[in-house]
């Protein structure tokens, strides 16, 4: 518990996590600031960029074994898996509407990236070292929980189905995209590749973070002002409860992979996160009756700040604590 307290204390006045805490605080201050949205998307873009290089130079550097196609395999079981444990959950603990239920569903078997990065970065800063392949695991983990999510619903005789609008907004969605073609370059180039480069895309890193965390805590803000409605008490658990289930499927996935104290962690935090760019975009297109306000602001206002303030740090200790490290 010392271990889990020290570690929530570091992370929460790291300047990453009070660049968000003041983006919340301005939104619900109603104040005027305001990250452009051309910039936003810039600073989007170089974090995707600058993660997928970095991870396939690890991979370039670690080469590829029988433990990196047994991770890729198991990313995308958990991120199939997934939202059918949250869709029960839901089920039990809310009033939602079995089609707002799956498409809440598929976001919290998919992955946020920005989570993913926030945890690198507190693991690099505490010297915790993990394995560079995890970023093509966070990739492989996109997709399946959105078509978990379809099964679901046709269950229930909706009768939709996979249309090619779908599969191209699934497979050629931005992010994937960026973050596995760069993933790809850098692994062809190595550690050449990176020291070529390095004084963009690894010294400016966390202050480029830092700017993205403080646009999504205005975002976050704004649709914690604006979600009243929606947050009920059933709903509000659910944000908050789904994450720990998650980590402790990452954890079991983790330890059975043999990962290393930093791997086991970030099984556990791309477990535990909620999809808000990737599966929102694909959701306008497969599941367009489903109240956005719901999805929307159960993964970025509510389990999001969760996992960036305590479930970082408390996935962190148990992978330390489980793994011996």
């Amino acid at each position: 518990m010392e271990q889990i307290l020290t570690l929530a204390g570091n992370n929460l006045l790291s300047p990453i996590i009070l660049s968000f805490a003041l983006g919340v605080a301005a939104s619900l201050a109603r104040s005027d600031l305001s990250v452009p949205e051309a910039a936003a998307k810039a600073l989007s873009i170089y974090l995707l960029f600058a993660i997928g290089f970095k991870g396939g130079v690890s991979v370039a550097a670690h080469g590829i074994d029988i433990t990196l196609g047994l991770s890729l395999l198991a990313g995308i079981i958990l991120s199939a898996v997934l939202p059918l444990i949250a869709f029960g959950l839901l089920s039990v603990m809310t009033g939602l509407s079995r089609l707002d239920a799956a498409a809440v569903a598929a976001h919290y078997g998919s992955i946020s990236i920005v989570t993913f990065v926030a945890a690198t970065s507190v693991l690099e800063s505490s010297g915790i070292a993990s394995e560079g392949y995890m970023v093509a695991v966070a990739a492989a983990m996109e997709a399946p929980a959105i078509l978990s999510a379809l099964w679901l619903i046709s269950r229930g005789g909706d009768g939709r189905r996979m249309d090619s609008d779908l599969w191209r907004e699934i497979m050629l969605n931005g992010s994937i995209v960026l973050l596995v073609g760069s993933f790809v370059i850098g692994w062809v180039t190595g550690e050449e590749g990176l020291a070529e480069i390095s004084s963009f895309i690894v010294a400016p890193f966390k202050g480029v973070l830092c700017l993205f965390l403080l646009d999504m805590g205005l975002v976050a803000g704004r649709g914690l002002r604006g979600g009243s409605g929606v947050l009920r008490p059933g709903v509000l658990a659910f944000g908050v409860l789904m994450p720990v289930i998650g980590s402790a499927f990452g954890l079991g996935t983790g330890l059975l992979l043999g990962l290393s104290p930093g791997g086991v962690a970030l099984m556990m935090v791309l477990s535990a996160s909620a999809s808000y760019i990737a599966v929102p975009a694909a959701m306008r297109v497969a599941l367009p009756e489903a109240n956005p306000s719901i999805y929307l602001t159960l993964s970025l206002g509510v389990t999001f700040p969760f996992n960036l303030t305590l479930g970082i740090p408390l996935y962190i200790a148990v992978a330390t604590t489980f793994t011996g490290g």
